[in-house]
């Protein structure tokens, strides 16, 4: 008999509570992007916070080559959960399948982001109202979670939106 057995393990509450968790406190991510030119992935450090939905969200620059790359094609990822001690392949960590919508300083929805924002990242207040920052949400498509050994998930974006 030649069935393949799948290392991942049936997504439950515990695994999305997990994603979730990682994200919400998660004060930065690495943010992987297609660059325009070259079609080549790129990745940078981002800080993120959540919107009201559990939706993460970003604040750039337009000087920052991601900005632009996220301007021509939204699709990205990005990896949340830091290593401890230790192997750091044995801690967990989430890696998010993304379409990044950017928020304009016009938009209605700006001022309630930039609250948010600031209220995880205070620091910011000194660059968040410099004429080019904006925010994107990161909308959540897919997700691989690495819960810790033998703990390997599937996850749908709607199993990584809302609050741990």
């Amino acid at each position: 008999m030649n069935e393949k057995t799948s290392v991942l393990r049936p997504t439950d509450d515990e695994a999305r509570q997990l994603a979730r968790r990682l994200i919400s406190e998660a004060p930065h991510v690495a943010l992987s992007v297609l660059e325009p030119t070259t079609g080549w992935p790129s990745i940078s450090r981002t800080i993120i916070a959540l919107d009201e939905d559990g939706v993460p969200f970003i604040l750039v620059s337009a000087l920052a080559a991601h900005t632009g790359a996220l301007k021509t094609d939204g699709r990205c990822s990005f990896l949340a959960g830091e290593p401890g001690r230790g192997d750091p392949l044995a801690h967990p960590r989430l890696s998010v399948q993304a379409q990044a919508q950017q928020i304009a300083r016009e938009h209605p929805y700006f001022s309630a982001l930039r609250d948010r924002f600031l209220n995880r990242h205070p620091k910011a207040q000194l660059y968040i109202d410099l004429p080019d920052f904006c925010f994107f949400r990161l909308m959540p498509q897919s997700g691989s979670l690495n819960g810790g050994f033998g703990k390997a998930f599937r996850l749908e974006g709607q199993d990584l939106v809302g609050r741990a």
